[in-house]
């Protein structure tokens, strides 16, 4: 039997605040255990929350930016569990309704757009946390966390794929981190997503029992705990079992889903509005507001980037992937001239990115700033330099060996010959040497001209002009 993924994902996105989502006690990671936790977080008799307006305002630009409404009137709920890192026993969050409904994620999937749908993103508080190392046995709680301000966000059922759920999620991590509403940490929790995973005979429309996997903090895991989970609910199934509804927990080390409760519906939590909170009110103008100030959103640099400077859709889309990456292209195009953004779009995917990986770096701490690349890049234009030699002359410049572009060629020697009677020289040299080949290609093995350009960029070290090379080995070979 063929069978079909069936994925919706729950991301949670931590809102850059400066304080709590209902008190004035910070949100900085890396305190001692629970010396950020005010009156307010630890539900002590008589306190009152208080909306945090800057929370609100991020969700506002979130909505906006994904083309959901944003409610002018939303409402707080409790939602009533317990938990030991939960110290109100209950969680304050929005259930009817949210303050952003609706809504669309697009990406890009190898070379096709996907768009999942928003079912909604709403604001709530986030627990604590259960420590369960250094307590000889016990577990601990740190109520640090406790009333951070969350964004929850809420696909609807779209996706038919772990590496589809993957690319969503990262698109998501991106937009989120561009309209600087969320840092993106992922180890530090900022950004997790919860996958809920069932599967169905393909061609089913009834969806299958789903089950819901919580808090997966990195996009390597998120892939891994579908594929695994996939497996299991298909495995069972065909082997006469029945997928139960339930919360399960991804291990990394053994790469498998366990078993942590049984699944909640929403009638379990006990849902009913906050008394402490009045419905959120956001004016129109305020909206408006916001809207104003949105920056150029990923989606829109990409179609500029392919109407404007004529770039294909996977160079603009990887571009516009993190902001850190379109703010050094745009700055090296803009020295560089929009004429080479193609040019300059080859390296940053090309030699850029691969250096970042390698070392482990940021577009924003490249050792290599873009009005380098650009006079880089210009030299390539101008037949100063070829692509090898060019590569000779970046990695220089990444290592700091040189921090100016020409002084590099002239301190390497590395300046591209581009003399016709040296290089007329060279070529008859080859074909003087290598009568085999001469006489192959003659014969119509074309493999032999790609030898004996090889040979003449051999003795050149690389310097000569390979356009020009080609010309005149093509023209003493059929002469």
């Amino acid at each position: 039997m063929q069978w079909e993924i069936v994925v919706g994902l729950e991301t949670h996105a931590q809102l850059m605040t400066k304080s709590k989502i209902f008190s004035g006690a910070s949100i900085a990671f890396g305190a001692e255990p629970n010396v950020q936790a005010c009156a307010v977080d630890l539900a002590l008799p008589g306190v009152l929350p208080v909306m945090n307006k800057g929370a609100v305002e991020h969700a506002i630009r979130f909505g906006l930016a994904v083309g959901a409404t944003v409610a002018e009137h939303s409402v707080f709920a409790r939602k009533n569990y317990f938990y030991p890192d939960l110290p109100k026993g209950y969680q304050i969050s929005q259930f009817e309704i949210p303050v952003v409904q609706g809504g669309a994620v697009s990406f890009l999937l190898g070379d096709q757009m996907k768009t999942v749908r928003l079912t909604r993103a709403h604001l709530e508080e986030d627990a604590g946390k259960s420590l369960h190392e250094d307590f000889a046995g016990q577990s601990g709680i740190d109520l640090n966390r406790a009333g951070t301000p969350l964004l929850e966000i809420v696909t609807e059922p779209d996706m038919r794929s772990a590496d589809e759920a993957v690319a969503y999620a990262k698109a998501l991590h991106t937009l989120v981190t561009w309209l600087g509403i969320c840092d993106g940490n992922m180890q530090e929790g900022s950004f997790r997503c919860d996958a809920n995973v069932s599967v169905r005979p393909k061609g089913q429309e009834k969806f299958g029992t789903r089950c819901e996997i919580k808090n997966l903090n990195s996009f390597k895991f998120l892939q891994a705990a579908i594929v695994y989970e996939v497996q299991r609910q298909i495995e069972l199934i065909e082997d006469g079992g029945v997928v139960k509804q339930e919360t399960r927990l991804y291990d990394p080390d053994r790469n498998e889903t366990r078993s942590m409760r049984s699944k909640e519906d929403s009638e379990d939590y006990r849902y009913f509005p906050d008394p402490d909170l009045p419905p959120l009110t956001i004016a129109r103008e305020w909206i408006e507001r916001v809207k104003g100030d949105m920056p150029e959103l990923p989606g829109q640099k990409q179609a500029r980037y392919e109407s404007e400077l004529g770039l294909p859709t996977y160079d603009a889309v990887t571009l516009t992937a993190s902001r850190a990456m379109t703010d050094y292209f745009e700055a090296t195009v803009n020295a560089a001239g929009q004429d080479k953004a193609k040019t300059v779009a080859n390296w940053l995917l090309g030699e850029f990115s691969a250096s970042l990986n390698r070392d482990e770096k940021t577009p924003a701490d490249a050792p290599m700033a873009p009005a380098q690349l650009a006079a880089l890049v210009a030299r390539i234009a101008d037949g100063t330099l070829n692509n090898k030699t060019a590569k000779q002359v970046f990695a220089a410049l990444w290592e700091g060996r040189y921090s100016d572009v020409d002084a590099c060629i002239k301190g390497e020697g590395l300046q591209q010959i581009s003399d016709s009677g040296a290089v007329e020289k060279m070529v008859d040299e080859v074909l003087a040497a290598h009568p085999g080949p001469v006489a192959e290609y003659k014969a119509g093995k074309e493999a032999s001209f790609n030898f004996l350009v090889g040979q003449v960029m051999r003795a050149a070290r690389g310097k000569a002009n390979p356009a020009q090379v080609n010309d005149i080995l093509k023209a003493r070979l059929t002469a």
